[in-house]
């Protein structure tokens, strides 16, 4: 049987740490700057984790 493809789309927006955990970027910093505060820019360019509950279903598709 061939190895499993990881997901094209996960891996671009996903990353492991060393602990296991899955780093992610925050949505809604693309496009439509202007009328969001400073300080909600500023929070949204910083990087989250993964959701317990969707843990399961991410590392389903980078094959973890």
């Amino acid at each position: 049987m061939p190895k499993m493809k990881t997901k094209s789309a996960a891996k671009k927006r996903f990353s492991l740490t060393a602990s296991g955990r899955i780093k992610r970027k925050h949505a809604y910093k693309s496009h439509i700057l202007t009328k969001k505060s400073k300080k909600r820019k500023r929070n949204l360019t910083q990087t989250g984790y993964v959701h317990k509950a969707d843990e399961a279903n991410v590392k389903a598709m980078l094959n973890v």
